[in-house]
Formats: C-alpha cells, structure tokens, sequence
C-alpha cells in the first residue's frame, strides 16, 4: 500500500479587501521585444543582402564577353571551373597579365585560346612562366609581350617538365649567342624533344645531310622545328626534286625554302620560270616580293630580247659583208 502525503489546499482567510495584494504589473511585450533586439544588434552586425546567385552568373558572363572579348560559351565549355570561380579572381588574372605588359587587345584573345588561365594559380602557374622568360631564358621585358602573344601556351605549360627541359636541349644544339631562344623563338619551347624536335632532325638527316648540317639548317631556319613532316616537308621535297630537278644541297643552303607556300609561291613562281625558259635559285625566286618577281621576269624577258635582237643584228650584218 502507497502512502501519498495529502496537501492541504485550503487558503488563509483575508478579513477584507484591502488586505489584497494588488498584481504587479507586467512589462509591456513590446518593451520587451524592442530591448531584446537593442541587445541583439550589439552582439551581431546587420547582414549585408546577399545576391542572386544568377545575377552574379550574369555579370561574370558579360564580363567575359564585353570586358575580356571572350566568348563565354567556349570558355565554360574549356574550362567548367568558371561557373564557380568569383569573377574577381577573373580580374585578378587580368590584372596580371597587365601588368607583364600584355596589351589588353591580346588579353581577351590568350584568355580565349587558353581559359584555363582565368582560374589558374597566379602564384602556382602563371608567375612561375612569366618568371622562367625572364630569369631562365632571359627575354628582356619589353620583349615578353611579344613572346607571350606569338605562343600564349608559354604560360600554361609546365616549367619543369616541359619548358625548362626543352630549353635545355635547344640549347645543346647551339641554340646560343646570336642564336639564343627569343620572343621569335620562344614558342619553341612548348615542343617536345622527343616527339617534335628529334623527329624533325631524324627526317632532314634522313634526305642525305649529316647531323651537324641538319643542325646548321634549324639554327639558320629555327621555323624548320614548327613544321609538319607530313603536311610541308614532304610534298615540298618531292616538288623540288621531281619537279624542280633541284639539288638538295641547295636546301642546305636555303633552308627557308619550306617556310615559302607550295601552292601560293613555289609552284606559281617555277611554272611562270619554265615558262619563259628560266631558272633562278631558290633563295632569288622566293625571298622578294611578288611584285619584285615579276619586274625581275620582266627584267629578264627584255635581256632575253635584247640578246635575240642583237645576235640578229649580228647575224644580218655577217650576211651584208658576205654578200
């Protein structure tokens, strides 16, 4: 059996009114609620309004497009990472680039081949290439525009497995002195020794000249590194040999003749030649001018007629005295 204590419930008895104690009052809720915010706006600054995250979107897209003249949709396209990256490290990259020196006309078009770049590390990757031009290759400053705009992947092709090693190796060939890598030849650098530079060695060897003129030839021709083996070496070999019938020793000589259109200047240039019974060597028929070429033609049709006219002349006065 539970024993439960009984609690009295009774009240003491008042012997009248007044002995009534009046109710305090109660604080006004608004009072209340107004000193509660009082305190809570000391303790936390007001929020700044946050933005629509579209607008935001909006914006880094007209950035692109009017500001930087990129195209936004092959950017996000390239580079998805935009989508989420705050335009001001957009503007950071920018920045950089201005301040190597970069004419803004070119920013827009190396953001837009490489948009890699808009999100990269300045300090991981885009410094460490402009540093590597400076230092290691040693263009001089007014030059870097110059180096990055004519090879924009300079700037995101790794330093030490890709640009450092190949400078390396140009400079092993000779690559030195009056022939030392500049904002001309800096876009060598992006190629790889193994599947680019060599290759294009092994092929000039292959047509009978000695690894030493085949490096005589790239450092007199350093564009010889940039063209293709199967696009431009090997149709204008075999137009100059069984078209031409020229000697390839000549191209020892003039190895510039494969940075000459085949079908623009070669071919029109030789045709017009045999045309006419003439021949020129190859540096003379291609490094002028066209209009050059044609008062040389010119110039050598008259000769020509003159020397009929004069054996003419000579033959017609042998054929007087004789009569």
């Amino acid at each position: 059996m539970i024993l439960r204590p009984q609690l009295s419930l009774q009240t003491p008895s008042l012997r009248n009114s007044s002995q009534i104690p009046s109710p305090r009052p109660k604080p006004s809720l608004t009072l209340s609620y107004k000193r509660r915010s009082h305190h809570y706006h000391h303790q936390f600054p007001p929020k700044t309004p946050i933005l629509d995250s579209g607008l935001l979107f909006r914006q880094k897209l007209l950035y692109l497009q009017h500001h930087l003249n990129v195209d936004p949709t092959k950017a996000l396209t390239l580079n998805p990472d935009l989508r989420s990256t705050p335009i001001s490290s957009l503007q950071s990259a920018e920045h950089c680039l201005l301040c190597f020196g970069i004419h803004r006309s070119d920013v827009g078009r190396i953001f837009g081949m490489h948009p890699i770049l808009l999100t990269s590390s300045l300090h991981s990757h885009i410094y460490p290439a402009f540093e590597f031009l400076l230092n290691d290759v040693q263009i001089p400053f007014p030059d870097l525009r110059k180096a990055v705009s004519r090879c924009p992947r300079l700037l995101v092709s790794s330093v030490p497995h890709q640009l450092r090693p190949t400078l390396h190796f140009l400079r092993s060939l000779g690559f030195v002195g009056p022939h030392a890598i500049s904002c001309q030849t800096s876009l060598l650098l992006v190629s790889s020794v193994d599947t680019t530079l060599m290759p294009k060695l092994d092929y000039i060897q292959s047509l009978g000249f000695s690894y030493r003129e085949a490096v005589k030839m790239v450092l007199r021709s350093p564009g010889l590194f940039t063209f293709s083996i199967d696009n431009n070496f090997r149709p204008k070999v075999d137009y100059f040999v069984n078209e031409m019938k020229g000697d390839l020793r000549e191209l020892k000589d003039f190895p510039q003749y494969f940075s000459f259109s085949l079908e623009r200047k070669i071919k029109p240039r030789h045709r017009l030649l045999v045309e006419h019974g003439f021949s020129l060597r190859l540096a003379d028929m291609l490094k002028v001018s066209d209009g050059e070429f044609h008062d040389r033609l010119v110039e050598m049709r008259l000769q020509t007629l003159d020397e009929k006219l004069r054996l003419f002349w000579d033959n017609t006065v042998k054929d007087c005295r004789h009569f």
